[in-house]
């Protein structure tokens, strides 16, 4: 693909800072409000440069979560490629910088995208269906955070306060925690009914759910990272985007770091995998047997608990290759 403007766009929640790179120099840079509209116009002047055509073009963007909305539904719907890439990957593939404004960042998005442009990769939008679910599964998320603040100081005080005052602090939460149960129960159940009336949903759900300690909350957080398995399905690089793949500290003969996981994931599936792997560790099964047998071998717990959420995560990857539901007796074919 070969690339004549590279559009570096930084986002803010009022407004983007725009930079058109041509390989060679800066021949435009514009400020818009952060609105569909201004997000045409701006784009429209842009095509008004010399040979200019969207087959030709990239817009490349960091990923700043729902300040990227309108502009990643305008692009789309104007048929201009989209780049989304991880701030963090920008900021250190631009080694030592000195001072720093959104103007200049729109600069440095659109170099960025110049001098890596053998390593795009374009985005396309998830199915409607699965930003709702995207949507619901956040929500699930933050009930259970609020449930947990909430809960947390009751059960803590217990046994070190008086039996009245601990009865009035359940007491005081009460109506709280009901309506947060209540709200969770909800969105829980919208979960349920959209997968039920997707056929694609319910047959991925069916999948990866038959893996042993994997749960819906699990599963939805799967596929919305993954984007059904489009984005990332390769269960080496979802490990490492996971935050539980390990890897080796060392250099020379000074470094000797312990290897260990990246503190750079998605912390939010990181946090699902550990709670299935805390579950699968508690049923009867090969897992639990690996668990214990390491433990018992003196191997730190934190250790072998995340080769658990790595096997764990394998097999979820494996069950959406195969296309069928997981069978502990499987036995690959040998040619």
């Amino acid at each position: 693909m070969d690339i004549r403007y590279f559009i570096g766009v930084d986002v803010s929640k009022a407004t983007l800072d725009w930079a058109v790179f041509d390989g060679k120099t800066t021949v435009l840079q514009l400020q818009s409000a952060n609105s569909p509209a201004a997000i045409r116009t701006t784009v429209k002047v842009s095509k008004a440069l010399p040979y200019f055509t969207s087959a030709e073009s990239v817009c490349c963007l960091e990923h700043t979560g729902i300040y990227c909305a309108h502009l990643l539904s305008s692009l789309y719907k104007l048929k201009l490629p989209i780049w989304l890439e991880s701030s963090l990957q920008i900021k250190k593939a631009g080694g030592l910088q000195r001072g720093k404004s959104d103007t200049i960042d729109a600069v440095r998005i659109a170099e960025y995208a110049f001098r890596f442009r053998d390593k795009m990769g374009l985005w396309q939008p998830p199915r409607p269906i699965l930003q709702k679910l995207a949507t619901l599964s956040a929500l699930r998320q933050r009930h259970l955070r609020v449930r947990q603040h909430l809960q947390q100081p009751i059960a803590e005080q217990q046994g070190f306060v008086e039996k009245s005052r601990q009865k009035q602090l359940a007491k005081n939460c009460q109506a709280s925690l009901k309506a947060i149960n209540a709200d969770l129960a909800s969105a829980e159940k919208q979960i349920n009914t959209l997968i039920q009336r997707d056929e694609r949903l319910k047959e991925l759900f069916g999948w990866i759910t038959s893996v042993p300690g994997v749960g819906d909350a699990l599963a939805a957080e799967v596929l919305v990272a993954t984007n059904e398995f489009k984005a990332i399905n390769d269960p080496k690089k979802l490990a490492s985007h996971a935050g539980v793949a390990p890897f080796e500290y060392r250099s020379g003969s000074s470094v000797r770091g312990k290897t260990r996981v990246s503190q750079h994931a998605r912390l939010r599936l990181k946090s699902v995998f550990h709670l299935g792997a805390m579950s699968v560790i508690q049923m009867k099964g090969e897992l639990r047997d690996y668990y214990r047998r390491k433990v018992g071998d003196g191997k730190n717990k934190m250790l072998v608990l995340n080769a658990v959420r790595n096997k764990l995560l394998h097999r979820v990857c494996s069950v959406i290759h195969r296309q069928q539901k997981y069978d502990k007796n499987y036995a690959p074919t040998l040619a």
